[in-house]
This record gives structure tokens, sequence and C-alpha cells, in this order.
């Protein structure tokens, strides 16, 4: 089984964020007890009184969030049936809405990633510079519990590095991992995608079925996934947006994560999803334990209603361009090229939309 097999299915936390603010909020608003209706009186009628002041709505929740936001949105590489296994960070997303609240834009940091990650004493690490995905696992270890790493714990060690490497605060977000993603999106009736390169499955026969794993890697009939528009139903997404042994290898597999995750978020405004209780139950009740949520202190409704508003197309996706680093001639992980540094510079100041404008071939259009 290969180190990188897994989707980063961290996308459609976002996705969901976006899809049940408006209805979440609606219903807690809508199931609060009615004032009582007075029925007919043969009391005689009171003295005339000053009318009541009439008091102020109760403000919607997460009212008082103001932009701008950054939503870490994390897909975890995870073998649930592996005792002790710890979780390493197989997709790492940024969501960032401006201070308008008005748009956002998605962009990925390589999962290989040479980063240093900081001293973390709830799991006794004492930091390091290593690779990106391992302050998830790293973070994840509980002392004298090799059995039950902690994910969430490693989200902790994770946002640290994320934060201080990008100069961005982080103020929610989110880890998935894969299980009950195909059932997601086939909750969903499927997604509509634009395939935009020939990409052929490791892992998937056509039928859906695995491939056969050998000692020489994987053997028999591939799906293959073919350039245009395909609707896909959940297994396809999943498979389609995990593989990572393409022209342009991960940083191809992550734009293509970042795709399905705009995919679905048409999907989900189209159908009017954010308008119908009982769908959005079906939605969340789709990731079940696969979610795990932190919101430093703010209830998930409050981002939910905030981010309820966004529309898809205001979604811009991001690619930042990076390459490998070499030491001594063996591979030590990837970097950000300086086009990809100098956006976290004109994102951290407002600047995104102008560097974008000149900048052109980092907007991802399909």
């Amino acid at each position: 089984m290969t180190r990188r097999r897994l989707l980063g299915l961290a996308a459609l936390v976002a996705a969901l964020l976006v899809a049940t603010g408006a209805v979440v909020t609606t219903r807690l608003v809508a199931n609060r007890p009615a004032a009582p209706v007075a029925g007919p009186s043969t009391a005689p009628p009171a003295s005339p009184t000053p009318a009541p002041t009439t008091a102020s709505p109760t403000p919607p929740p997460g009212a008082d969030l103001k932009g701008p936001l950054n939503l870490l949105l994390v897909g975890v590489d995870t073998r649930v049936s592996i005792p002790g296994w710890e979780p390493h960070a197989d997709a790492v997303l940024l969501l960032h809405v401006p201070a308008g609240l008005d748009r956002a834009y998605l962009f990925s940091l390589p999962r290989d990633l040479v980063v240093d990650i900081p001293t973390y004493p709830k799991a006794r690490y004492p930091g390091g510079r290593t690779k990106l995905t391992h302050a998830m696992s790293y973070g994840s270890r509980v002392p004298g519990d090799k059995r039950n790493p902690s994910t969430a714990q490693g989200y902790e060690l994770l946002r640290t590095t994320v934060s201080r490497y990008t100069g961005l605060r982080i103020d929610a977000g989110a880890v998935i991992t894969f299980g009950g993603f195909d059932k997601l999106v086939d909750t969903l009736g499927g997604v509509d995608l634009y395939v935009d390169q020939r990409v052929e499955s490791r892992h998937r026969r056509p039928d859906g079925t695995m491939r056969t794993l050998t000692g020489g890697g994987y053997t028999g009939p591939q799906m293959v996934y073919e350039k245009g528009t395909r609707h896909l139903t959940g297994w396809q997404a999943l498979d389609y947006a995990r593989q990572r042994y393409t022209a342009g290898g991960d940083y191809t597999r992550q734009r293509h994560q970042q795709q399905l995750l705009r995919a679905l978020a048409r999907k989900i405004l189209d159908q009017g999803t954010a308008r119908d209780p009982q769908r959005v139950e079906q939605v969340v009740a789709a990731l079940g334990r696969t979610l795990v949520y932190a919101g430093g202190g703010r209830n998930l409704i409050d981002y939910a209603y905030v981010l309820g508003g966004l529309p898809a197309d205001r979604l811009t996706l991001v690619v930042l361009p990076g390459a490998g680093v070499s030491s001594g001639g063996a591979y030590r992980g990837e970097q950000l090229k300086p086009l990809g540094r100098d956006f976290l510079t004109a994102l951290r100041g407002g600047r995104a939309d102008a560097f974008l404008a000149a900048h052109p071939s980092l907007r991802v259009k399909n």
C-alpha cells in the first residue's frame, strides 16, 4: 500500500460549510417556541399603557465574524483498520475569505513541502525541519498510548506549522478521512466534473472493484477517465482525485482536488440543498465520524452562516508552483517557487486579485 494513496478530502468541508450555513441557522431560529396566542377574555380592558419598545431581532450566528478568515482543510492518509496508525496529511488546503466576505481563494500546500515544524510537548515532539505531512503524524502521538493516536492533536501541530509558514492566522478548520466520501457524493446524486486530462487509475478496475496488489504493484484492467465533462459517482470521484501518477504529478492531483471541491459546491447550490433541511441532514450524516472540526472556540454554525451566502462562482482556485528539493542527490521534498511565495505575501496584504490579474497562470480555470 503506497504512502499517498488516499484523496485529500478536506475540500469537502468547505463545500459543506457553504452548503449548510443558511439551513442550520434557519432551523435553529424556526424551532424556537412560538409565543402563546391569547384567547378571548372577559376581563375588563386594562388601563392604557405606553406601547412596549420593540425588541431588537436576535442577530444570526456568526454575525460578529469579520474577515479576513482563513480555514485550514486537511485530508488525512489513514488506515483505520491498522491499530496505532498515525494519520498523515495527504492534502493540505487553505480557504481564504477576504474582509468583504464576498469571495474566497482556495489553494493547496504540497504535502511534501519542506517546513520547520515547531516543538510540540503534548506529543513529546522536539521539532525539526521535514515534510509538512509529518506535522500531522508527529503531533498525533499520545505518550503512553501508541494504539490511539489523536487526530485533534495532529491537526493542532499542523495548524501551527501552516500558520508560521504562510504568515496567515488560522481561524478554524477540519480534518476528514476517506470513509463516507463516496457515500456523500452518491447522496448528492454524483457530481459533474470537467476532466482536464486523461487519467488512468492505479487502484480501480472499470467496474469499481480494487485492482490486485502484488509485490510488483497493481495489476489487472484499469479505470480510465477520458478528457471532457463527466458525471462521476462517489467511488469514481474519489478515485479520480487521488491519482498522482499523471503528467504534473502531485501538483496535478492538487488541482483535481480543488476542481472537485468547486464541482461539489456548484452541485449543492444548484440542487437547493442549502434550503432543504432534510437534504442537509443526509449530507452531514454521510460524513459521520469521518469529520473532526476545530473552530478555535467558535461553533461550526457561526462559520457556516458567514460562508452560506458565498456564490460558487466567487470561489477562485489557485495553484502555487513548486519544485523538488534534493540533498546529496536524494529527494528531500518540495518547495514553493518564488511566484508561489509572492502570492502568499499578496494574500496577506489584501492584494490577491491584483496579483492574480498580473499572473493569470496561477488561476485554475476548469
